[in-house]
């Protein structure tokens, strides 16, 4: 499965959002995420690649930035300073924004949120870079503080299998650690300061897995026990780069996902708006909106049944996440405009 592609940074220095947006873009309409947690997570990436993020980083992003552009994945995600790089620099926007998300569907809000105490997995495809695992991480901690003081408090845990072509293991486990141990505080912190130090969430309360893994010549008896009991699929910014490797194994692909996930679970695709595939039928080649791809294949009755395995929830296929002015992060950030389908298993 290839990596993701991203826009290139543009310069150093206090974020400075870019504005440019198409007319059918539509702003999000839900309250959002409260601005201290939004904050903290983007410090978890601040203190993860501290020493990264302290350097000039901007040479080695321009580098990575222009193997991206020629679609080389292999070199742009083939050295752990580029991995480090990536990460410090796309992946937190990314996390808030996707935490926005997560907020907003009130059916992952029902499946990862419910009372009662219980573990929920969640299988993030392409989510090496942890924007998604750092999204959750932050999800987790929001729908406890909604429920403080509530009679049935969540008590969910959240298990986390972030599946990618590259090797993100390191990038990973640092950003658990993060999540899951105090933030640093200055040796002149106070008493009370201390003792009020902690951690985004228990390690007991999350755990994440990472697998390394070609999506896309993985076969069934690969992708099943990552798969299997999964409550949510997340596929971030992945998906148009798969059918834009091969349609007929992305197809595939979905299938065999489709095969391996229990009725009730959901898959959230978010990705570029605007992503069109190549497809040759009879030697002519036509372009197919990558929503398309996917409702064609998730949405097409079965001849057994005569039902689909799927059905969509809600679509959006231009939406904007702004990151607030008050956020403070050592390099400048992007605002993400995204298309988003929600689909759950009904059959």
């Amino acid at each position: 499965m290839p990596p993701k592609r991203s826009r290139p940074a543009q310069g150093a220095g206090k974020r400075k959002p870019i504005q440019g947006h198409a007319s059918n873009a539509k702003p999000t309409t839900s309250a959002p995420v409260p601005l201290d947690l939004q904050q903290l997570l983007l410090n978890i990436f601040k203190d993860s690649f501290a020493g990264r993020l302290e350097s000039d980083i901007h040479p080695l992003l321009q580098e990575v930035k222009g193997h991206l552009y020629n679609r080389d994945f292999r070199t742009a995600f083939g050295r752990e300073d580029y991995l480090e790089a990536y990460a410090a620099r796309w992946s937190p926007s990314r996390a808030l924004g996707y935490l926005q998300v997560l907020v907003e569907l009130e059916e992952v809000k029902n499946i990862l949120g419910s009372s009662g105490e219980h573990v929920q997995k969640v299988v993030c495809v392409g989510g090496g870079a942890g924007a998604e695992i750092v999204a959750l991480g932050g999800f987790l901690n929001y729908q406890r503080l909604a429920t403080n003081g509530e009679s049935e408090k969540t008590s969910v845990k959240l298990d986390i299998v972030a599946i990618d072509i590259a090797d993100w293991s390191s990038i990973d486990a640092t950003l658990l650690q993060k999540i899951i141990t105090p933030p640093p505080l200055s040796k002149y912190a106070s008493a009370a300061a201390q003792a009020a130090n902690m951690p985004l969430l228990e390690p007991e309360d999350f755990n994440v897995t990472f697998h390394q893994l070609d999506i896309l010549n993985a076969g069934l008896s690969v992708l099943n026990p990552l798969l299997q009991g999964a409550s949510l699929v997340t596929i971030m910014f992945t998906l148009n780069e798969l059918y834009s490797t091969s349609i007929s194994l992305t197809q595939k692909f979905l299938l065999n996902l489709t095969s391996c996930l229990p009725e009730g679970a959901l898959l959230l695709v978010i990705d570029s708006p605007g992503s069109y595939s190549t497809v040759t039928l009879n030697g002519a080649e036509k372009k197919y909106p990558m929503q398309w791809l996917l409702d064609h294949t998730l949405l097409r009755q079965e001849p057994k049944s005569g039902a689909a395995p799927w059905t969509k929830l809600t679509e959006d296929e231009s939406k904007w996440f702004r990151l607030d002015d008050a956020m403070s992060y050592p390099i400048e950030l992007e605002n993400m405009r995204f298309q988003l389908h929600l689909y759950k298993r009904t059959v």
